[in-house]
């Protein structure tokens, strides 16, 4: 007997960046694993990134991302279950795709009535009672980055990685987001290459991005760094940095995974609180780029960081508590269980 299919509905592009494809993709392998098979119903700006990191996953593209459009690409199309990765969707969003099939939806927001019967938020500040309101009667929460879906390459490569925290800074990645919002990475690069010396820079971005014309002709000229487009290898390039600068959106999970040391960048509103609650637990170093005195707050920050040894450490141990990289086995395994539930 086969397992369910499932829908995937995704959101992707310059404002909201590549993250709801990347854990999306992950939870679909998990759910795979475990003898599902997954579509995913993606707007015109996704399809860029899964060309890149999955090429072969079956999907349906939607002639734009309103909720109309993709609701009439799905409807076409059997399905057991379906999950939503889509802050543009809420409640009547959600019914009308899930045409009353079990729904999962991804949030980090609980901004809005969800129309699902399991949600999935990874925020480290996130509770219960967040929700109240918000979702059905019965439905049920998955809270807190232990659910986090991080890539299993990332989990492989956790206890080599957490044996070597707090050695001497000989490579810094800079990883801001695939789409590089508002070009935030050159203005971070510019700011970095001056006050780092005999270290390598390795940049990843996405082959969109608004830095990446810049950076290629400053990667001429300074033989420190290493350009990364559309990157397949993020797990090796995590796990061999000394520490970070990331931006505080779902790959924070794949950093804390690995305990990579992180002066962590708030470029999204919806980025503040958890980077927040990280700060609170030592976990980074925080700094809003919408601050006034941004570039002040940089450089100091980055100073700490760079220099001693002992903060890298401490920064690594309390960041490797936070996720341990199981969270989509986690989520895909009870997701399952419910469609099975509702389906017996």
């Amino acid at each position: 007997m086969s397992g369910p299919s499932i829908l995937i509905v995704v959101d992707a592009g310059p404002a909201v960046g590549g993250g709801h494809v990347m854990r999306s993709l992950t939870l679909a392998g998990a759910l795979e694993a475990q003898g599902a098979t997954c579509r995913f119903v993606i707007p015109p700006a996704a399809e860029a990134i899964f060309a890149a990191f999955a090429p072969d996953a079956e999907r349906l593209a939607a002639a734009s991302n309103a909720p109309g459009d993709l609701a009439a690409t799905a409807r076409p199309h059997s399905f057991d279950a379906v999950i939503f990765d889509h802050y543009g969707l809420s409640e009547g969003d959600h019914r009308a795709l899930a045409q009353g099939k079990p729904a999962l939806a991804i949030d980090d927001l609980a901004d809005r009535p969800l129309g699902a019967d399991l949600v999935l938020d990874s925020g480290p500040a996130r509770r219960a009672e967040d929700y109240d309101g918000l979702i059905p009667e019965g439905a049920r929460l998955l809270l807190g980055p232990q659910y986090a879906p991080v890539r299993p390459e990332f989990a492989a490569l956790r206890e080599t990685a957490l044996a070597w925290r707090g050695e001497p800074v000989g490579r810094v990645l800079v990883a801001l987001g695939l789409t590089d919002v508002d070009g935030i990475t050159g203005r971070v690069v510019e700011r970095l290459r001056p006050k780092v010396s005999d270290v390598g820079i390795d940049i990843v971005l996405g082959a969109d991005a608004p830095s990446l014309a810049s950076l290629t002709k400053i990667a001429r000229r300074d033989t420190r760094i290493a350009l990364h487009i559309d990157s397949l290898q993020m797990a090796q390039l995590t796990a061999e940095a000394d520490f970070a600068i990331g931006a505080a959106g779902s790959s924070t999970w794949e950093r804390c995974t690995l305990g990579l040391p992180t002066l962590m960048l708030v470029v999204a509103e919806n980025q503040r609180a958890a980077a927040q609650t990280l700060a609170e637990r030592e976990a980074a170093l925080v700094v809003d780029v919408g601050a006034a005195d941004f570039e002040a707050q940089f450089d100091r920050a980055l100073m700490r960081i760079a220099t001693d040894a002992n903060l890298r450490r401490q920064l690594a141990s309390a960041s490797a508590e936070l996720c341990d990289g199981q969270g989509a086995p986690r989520v895909a395994e009870t997701f399952l269980k419910l469609i099975a539930a509702k389906s017996g």
